[in-house]
């Protein structure tokens, strides 16, 4: 068989010729020349969330963020490894709840997925004023860049970058400074 992608039946007949002791999980990865994590994954999978899980993922998951902070809690618990908290809470995989542990752990809040919404990645002009109401607004609701880019109609980045200069300067680094010309004084005889 190709190494090249396989679509959900054919995943599912591999892993059904492995579940019913047809051929052992070494013998597949010779015959189907996959590696042996990428065959263990779709068994998990197909065990999760049956022939969908194997299908090629063209969206994101969606996890609360409840269930994000009890898989979490139940990890640091360690009542549970990470595999019986994966299968307990439906979770993709080890490295989407080793990325939640690191933000909690980090103190960084472990929010709600959007659900795949884009952001905004155009931005628009803005007076130094809404710069600075944006700054204040996004800082009031806990950094949260998606919210304030859709509520103020400006980009993500936009916002990202005047938290960052804001933090670093006051309000006054908010303000644009290009186009404005230098006084005589400050000039260089060069720039005559």
């Amino acid at each position: 068989m190709p190494k090249n992608k396989l679509n959900a039946l054919e995943k599912l007949a591999i892993v059904q010729e492995i579940e019913n002791s047809q051929i052992g999980l070494k013998a597949a990865v010779r015959k189907f020349g996959l590696n042996k994590s990428t065959l263990v994954k779709w068994r998990h999978l197909y065990r999760l969330y049956g022939i969908e899980g194997l299908e090629v993922g063209s969206h994101n998951r969606s996890y609360s963020a409840d269930l994000k902070l009890q898989a979490v809690k139940d990890y640091l618990a360690g009542e549970l490894s990470q595999y019986q908290i994966i299968d307990k809470y439906k979770i993709a995989s080890r490295t989407q709840l080793a990325d939640w542990i690191k933000k909690y752990n980090g103190h960084r809040n472990l929010r709600a997925y959007n659900g795949g919404k884009t952001a905004m990645t155009k931005g628009r002009s803005t007076t130094w004023q809404e710069r600075l109401d944006i700054v204040l607004h996004c800082l009031a609701n806990g950094q949260d860049y998606n919210q304030a880019a859709d509520q103020f109609k400006v980009s993500y980045q936009q916002v990202y970058s005047w938290i960052k200069k804001y933090e670093a300067g006051g309000p006054e680094a908010l303000r644009d400074g290009r186009g404005r010309t230098k006084a005589p004084e400050k000039l260089t005889e060069e720039a005559y």
